[in-house]
């Protein structure tokens, strides 16, 4: 994938845990979301925070460190195959892409605006942020 960057134009950079794979976006991102489903907080951990983008807008280094888990008929997850960091959540017949907001080096210029799939979060947890939450 490749992005066009305008010059003087805002872009943000990250990468995975060793560095195999990097990122950049651009343009702003948008305000992310958190998504509480079973599969999200299973790649992730806990729960997981991205930003959705064009996938236009992105552009992928070290793509050969670049897997993709196929975790439905509909969506495919990316990450990094040395370290495992996780990465993309990519809606395969979509043109734009999430992006993980903790793989973002730097500030992102944004912040959360709403909790997805809260029927199915953890019960180790609960959300007090006051924003936002969608049952689905």
């Amino acid at each position: 994938m490749q992005a066009d960057l305008q010059p003087g134009g805002e872009e943000h950079e990250g990468a995975c845990l060793c560095g195999a794979v990097a990122f950049r976006v651009a343009g702003p991102l948008p305000p992310p979301d958190a998504c509480h489903c079973s599969m999200c907080r299973k790649v992730s951990g806990h729960y997981w925070a991205s930003t959705d983008i064009p996938k236009i807008a992105l552009a992928i280094h070290g793509e050969e460190n670049l897997r993709w888990f196929r975790s439905s008929e509909r969506v495919r997850r990316g990450f990094c195959a040395i370290c495992g960091s996780s990465l993309f959540f990519d809606p395969i017949y979509k043109d734009w892409i999430a992006v993980a907001m903790g793989a973002f080096n730097g500030a992102s210029l944004t912040r959360l605006r709403l909790h997805i799939h809260v029927a199915s979060k953890g019960d180790y947890y609960e959300i007090c942020d006051g924003l936002p939450q969608n049952a689905e």
